[in-house]
């Protein structure tokens, strides 16, 4: 099933937490948690309840038993006798932060609190929360309780709230460096989708979710096709070439004049044309015809988003974007952690890629405002179509939250590295 899991084989199946219960010896991995162990501690079990109907939690499953359908899926259970001598079935579930590293052959999947009633067996007695962890809960499983769970789940559950968020991991995270910076080149995509940033231990939308991502956004179905998707990412193979063919001309034009005020817009469109003319094999005919007309007005599409970035502030008066590289680079972030919850990547793999995007990323821009202008001008050249809606205000905000959060990752990752 897992072409490569056995390289990435490790008993961590489940979250192991070491805690002596002493004040102050634990930290919280993400806020959920942290809000999840004062609930447990004040013993305010309802509203504990009520914070997992708000965000969901994932159930463990043999990755062959892997299915989107929470419907058809079979939760694995066990048996315990209490102290009260008596056995009870019992169903574990876990919050976001507290997943373990990606085993190749037990995955998580997620689920909402409504469809775990739906569908936890009736053999059930116990249903525990975080298991084995300083937030752990029980809640008894029967009819009354499960309305209780489909109640809290109509009144509380919003997907878009889990979203367009800037969520970050105080453990689990890798040491400053390359791993982290080029995890932080992925926070665009990270914020939008309300996932943490800088954690390596990826689960995202739960096993099923990430492979069905990968086929319906990227045609990816295989390890082959998303090492091939990778590798394309880190060489910006995926954007259209003439992105940073038309800027190239550009800055072409300003090294020729000493960078002496802005590149005037009709020499810059006639420098594409006669480029392009120049060489391009065989350019006659009317198809080459159209292509000239849509590269010369590109040109006049890049200077009005440009223009409209001055006046939001991702970018500077006499700023420009130079490439559109981030736009490969900062997917390409993401990609390796795609490609690692989908199972497609091995652990080696995944680092490896966040490596090398940090490392493209740093030698091409010269800091995270920069890198960041890049990335949305990519956006909108890609599916705004000049219209300045979500493709744009939607990234507009995580830009604004991601340069100016104390805790992010823009603000306590330098983007450049020492020697």
């Amino acid at each position: 099933m897992y072409a490569v899991g056995e390289q990435d084989e490790h008993d961590d199946i489940f979250p192991v937490i070491e805690y002596t219960g002493d004040e102050g010896c634990w930290q919280a991995p993400a806020d959920l948690e942290r809000r999840l162990y004062k609930l447990h501690e004040v013993d305010e079990s309802y509203t504990y309840l009520r914070t997992l109907a708000e965000n969901g939690v994932y159930h463990p499953v043999p990755i062959e038993q892997a299915t989107r359908n929470p419907a058809e899926r079979q939760l694995l259970t066990s048996e315990i006798t209490g102290s009260d001598g008596i056995t009870r079935t019992i169903t574990q579930v876990y919050t976001d932060g507290l997943l373990p590293r990606p085993h190749p052959y037990v995955v998580f999947e997620f689920i909402t609190l409504g469809t775990l009633a739906d569908i936890l067996p009736p053999e059930v007695d116990v249903l525990v929360v975080n298991a084995a962890t300083p937030c752990q809960e029980m809640f008894q499983v029967d009819d009354e309780e499960r309305e209780v769970w489909a109640d809290l789940h109509e009144e509380l559950f919003d997907p878009r709230a889990l979203t367009d968020r800037l969520v970050t991991r105080r453990t689990g995270a890798p040491q400053p460096g390359p791993l982290l910076h080029g995890l932080a080149c992925g926070a665009h995509l990270c914020y939008g989708n309300g996932d943490p940033w800088n954690t390596l231990d990826w689960h995202g939308a739960g096993y099923s979710a990430e492979v069905e991502r990968l086929e319906e956004s990227w045609g990816i179905s295989s390890r082959e096709d998303w090492l091939e998707t990778q590798q394309r990412l880190l060489e910006c193979e995926v954007s259209p070439w003439f992105w940073d063919f038309v800027l190239g001309a550009r800055l072409a034009l300003e090294k020729e004049h000493g960078g002496r005020g802005p590149v005037d817009a009709g020499r810059w469109r006639d420098c594409v044309e006669a480029t392009l003319r120049r060489v391009v094999e065989a350019p006659e005919g009317p198809q080459f015809d159209e292509f000239l007309v849509e590269m010369r007005g590109m040109v006049g599409k890049i200077l009005r988003y440009e223009a409209r970035f001055r006046a939001d502030e991702l970018l500077g008066p006499d700023e420009v974007v130079r490439t559109v590289a981030a736009w490969d680079l900062g997917r390409a972030s993401k990609m390796a952690r795609w490609g690692r919850g989908a199972r497609y990547a091995t652990r080696a793999e995944m680092y490896d890629a966040i490596e090398r995007v940090s490392a493209g990323v740093r030698s091409t821009y010269r800091s995270w405002a920069e890198f960041s202008a890049a990335y949305v001008m990519g956006r909108c050249l890609h599916f705004d179509e000049e219209r300045f809606g979500e493709w744009y205000t939607e990234v507009l905000e995580a830009h604004r939250v991601l340069l100016r959060a104390p805790a992010g990752p823009w603000r306590t990752v330098p983007f450049q590295l020492p020697d």
